[in-house]
């Protein structure tokens, strides 16, 4: 079986940058034991596979390791693919996921999440941060991964985390934080359990971080950054209970697997 699959730089204009994820374009779905597979041979932080449902598109993603419930860039990268080679007179997609609907609108070369709001909550878990990253958070707070927020953009540059610590956490992962120099929020992204020591771009951190940062800026539109070592750039909006992510994206490469 031959299978078509395009490698993209997510929230970026350029190759090199953002978070770049494989995508696959299928008829029919593979056993979950291929999927995983083919996500394990590519080492990328997200594969995302696609079927056409009707006028939707069904979405999974897979790391390295295991499925997960949502993932922003690959989606993004998904809807490139759809956009420019497979239906390229859409203006919005919408995929059925585990994470119930989402949407993509296109704009020129804008390129726009709708995605459920996951607002975080407050916790006490201080201490395991602290030990995990050897500088001691302003706050701490949860939902599908946990947030911890620090003090200035230079502590979440210079982070060393302990990633044998935060294994031992329950969540999917950890979200650092905190407001930007020069840009409304910065952030970063770790989820070792899932087989990723640190995500370059996650487009799916920001439906916690955009409620959040938010509230605390009194903005509903914001522009974030999170400076991984590729770096990523994201205009973000809370709309009632959904939240906007937007970026661009750049082809890397087209292949075909052979299995």
């Amino acid at each position: 079986m031959n299978l078509k699959m395009y490698q993209i730089d997510a929230f970026s204009d350029k190759v090199f940058g953002g978070n770049s994820a494989s995508v696959i374009s299928l008829k029919e779905w593979l056993s979950d034991s291929t999927m995983q597979n083919i996500a394990m041979e590519n080492n990328l932080s997200e594969t995302a596979f696609f079927v056409k449902k009707s006028n939707n598109y069904h979405i999974r993603w897979f790391t390295p390791t295991t499925e997960v419930k949502l993932c922003g860039h690959a989606t993004l990268a998904s809807a490139f693919v759809i956009f420019k080679y497979i239906e390229p007179n859409l203006k919005e997609i919408v995929f059925d996921s585990l994470s119930d609907e989402l949407k993509v609108t296109k704009e020129g070369e804008l390129l726009t999440l709708d995605f459920p709001t996951q607002t975080p909550i407050k916790t006490d878990n201080l201490n395991i941060f602290s030990e995990a990253f050897g500088v001691k958070p302003i706050e701490v707070l949860k939902n599908e991964d946990y947030l911890v927020i620090f003090e200035n953009e230079k502590i979440i540059r210079d982070l060393k985390p302990n990633l044998l610590k935060l294994k031992e956490l329950d969540l999917r992962g950890v979200i650092v934080s905190a407001k930007g120099d020069n840009i409304d929020f910065v952030s970063r992204f770790f989820a070792p359990n899932f087989g990723i020591d640190e995500d370059p771009v996650t487009g799916s951190a920001h439906t916690q971080l955009t409620p959040y940062w938010a509230k605390k800026l009194n903005k509903t539109k914001l522009k974030a950054k999170q400076i991984s070592k590729r770096g990523g750039d994201l205009i973000c909006e809370v709309v009632e209970n959904r939240v906007k992510i937007s970026g661009q994206a750049t082809e890397f490469m087209q292949g075909i697997i052979n299995i």
